[in-house]
């Protein structure tokens, strides 16, 4: 008799997972309209988790592919920096495979017009996770952000990914895009070679104009209540948007080291730069970056200084 009263005085929290504060209800006192609303929350709950479960399973046992230029860190960096410092591991089909090459140029083929419900990709960077196949460097963060743990969870920030987005987003614009357009500053079909005035006038416009303002952006946002104490950009924890916002300050460096010196001398950009120094000496990015595996930059993105 004591066992079957227990059972009758159980807390409702027992039944609907994420109540912390005990609720009994006599179970032969309660209304029909209750009992139904229990029976409601507590499949709801179980089949949410459940969901979550399998969501996860799959994810953290199908392989991941990156389809990218060999030779080059190129836009399948940041990719890469996601991978290597989650720990995750992934192919480098161009650079891990033989005949790697024939991937990427076999999916961005005119004559390809798609593998089942996958869009054919323009241009790599390409993932490739179980059956899915998707295309541009935004996107493939997006898609792994949340399920390497780089994105904050959608349950408890649900806007969260969608500013990680927009600083990865930005720093892509300003830091990577326009970079690589000072090299192309009249066609990006046509060799440096061929515009290297042009390209000289445009870095001098890059240097003082846009770099500083791009830079000063980030310095504003490490101040911004958002950051949460100004280690990282957003949240108070590492961002697949920190990852990007390494990979593209480092490529600057490479191509106008010059004018970066004196930004880091200012003083006026200290949080952006203690950022990146944060984020290479941590343990699995210090090993990649110390690794074979981090490709030299060369005739992409980045090149050197003009």
């Amino acid at each position: 008799m004591l066992t079957l009263r227990k059972q009758l005085l159980r807390p409702y929290s027992d039944c609907v997972a994420g109540l912390t504060k005990p609720v009994f209800i006599h179970a032969r006192r309660s209304p029909p309209r209750i009992r139904a609303e229990r029976i409601h929350l507590f499949k709801m709950s179980t089949h949410q988790s459940e969901s979550k479960r399998q969501k996860t399973s799959s994810s953290s046992t199908t392989a991941y592919e990156l389809i990218y230029w060999p030779g080059i860190p190129g836009r399948g960096e940041p990719i890469r920096l996601c991978f290597e410092e989650t720990g995750t591991p992934y192919t480098d089909v161009a650079n891990q495979t033989k005949d790697g090459i024939k991937a990427v140029t076999s999916l961005i083929d005119p004559s390809n017009i798609g593998e089942g419900g996958n869009l054919p990709p323009l241009a790599p960077p390409i993932l490739r996770h179980g059956e899915l196949l998707i295309g541009q460097l935004p996107n493939i963060l997006l898609y792994l952000g949340p399920r390497l743990g780089l994105a904050p969870d959608q349950d408890e920030d649900p806007n969260g990914v969608y500013y990680i987005n927009q600083l990865a987003l930005t720093a892509l614009d300003g830091l990577s895009n326009e970079p690589h357009d000072v090299h192309h500053p009249i066609a990006v079909g046509a060799y440096y070679e061929e515009q290297k005035e042009e390209a000289r006038k445009k870095a001098q416009d890059y240097l003082k104009n846009r770099l500083p303002k791009f830079v000063d952006y980030f310095e504003r946002v490490l101040k911004s209540e958002a950051s949460k104490g100004g280690e990282w950009l957003y949240g108070g924890k590492l961002t697949y948007a920190d990852l990007v916002l390494f990979q593209t300050m480092d490529g600057v460096s490479f191509a106008f080291p010059k004018a970066m010196d004196r930004m880091k001398k200012s003083g006026k950009y200290d949080g952006v730069f203690d950022l990146v120094e944060r984020v290479r000496s941590r343990e699995n990015f210090k090993k990649y970056l110390e690794s074979d595996r981090r490709l030299k930059y060369s005739m992409g993105v980045y090149r050197e200084s003009l």
